[in-house]
């Protein structure tokens, strides 16, 4: 996963009914946090775990 990837969110934790469908854009190279590995999204504050998305092909 690398920035400009576009990426929804699975279904590995929860995730509210707005952000199922919503495309979002990975603004920043991975980074381990607290043993998990994660990525910025743009418009979501902080990381998200990289395992809990699906890269898709535009």
């Amino acid at each position: 996963m690398k920035p400009g990837d576009k990426v929804v969110m699975n279904n590995k934790y929860y995730v509210s009914a707005e952000n199922k469908s919503r495309i979002w854009t990975v603004a920043s190279e991975p980074w381990m946090c607290c043993g998990t590995l994660v990525v910025k999204l743009e418009g979501k504050s902080g990381g998200y775990a990289v395992d809990g998305l699906d890269t898709i092909s535009e």
